[in-house]
């Protein structure tokens, strides 16, 4: 770390307690406090350091590299200490939401239809569970084989869960993996 970074970082985790701490308990709230704020700080450099490294690995392995090896007619080379080189082709595809359209329709006008997976669900509220079992069964009977997902949105479950913790319910919480427990959240400014 740079002598002004380092500088910085000291200047910005020493919290600002108004008064002395006499209450040895306080002094340890403080002194987790500030840790937290220093991984914090390390998490977010490491991960932005990671997102280069990523980024670098990448140019090197698909352009410099290729394009070197490229230059002096090679495909493959085994370098001193034994490690093999090879430049191998790859693909890499996507359709994004805009050209959806125009690509499911070049599929289809090129014969290539057959890649294209189309799934047809219909949402139920809450308390819909018998019009959703009437439909999967005409669905059936017309020779279709409908799938049937039912979930409970997670934010849902989350708030359903403390809700019955907090009233008291006898909740089972394997069933649900129901966890308690405590975390901190520091917000500077």
């Amino acid at each position: 770390m740079s002598d002004d970074l380092e500088k910085m970082w000291e200047e910005d985790s020493s919290p600002e307690i108004k008064g002395e701490l006499k209450n040895e308990s306080l002094k340890e709230v403080s002194f987790w406090a500030t840790e937290q704020l220093r991984l914090t700080s390390e998490v977010t450099v490491a991960e932005e350091k990671l997102a280069d490294l990523k980024k670098e690995l990448k140019d090197i392995s698909e352009q410099k590299l290729p394009d070197a090896m490229r230059e002096c007619n090679l495909s493959e080379i085994r370098l001193a200490d034994g490690v093999k080189v090879s430049v191998q082709q790859f693909y890499s595809a996507r359709i994004g939401k805009e050209k959806e359209d125009e690509a499911f329709a070049w599929l289809k006008n090129n014969g290539h239809e057959d890649i294209i997976k189309n799934v047809v669900s219909l949402q139920f509220g809450r308390g819909e569970d018998d019009s959703a079992d009437g439909i999967l069964q005409s669905l059936t009977a017309q020779g279709y084989t409908p799938s049937n997902k039912r979930w409970v949105e997670p934010m849902t479950l989350k708030a359903f869960a403390r809700e019955q913790v907090e009233n008291g319910t006898d909740l089972p919480f394997e069933t649900f993996n129901v966890y308690v427990g405590q975390k901190t959240k520091i917000t500077k400014g």
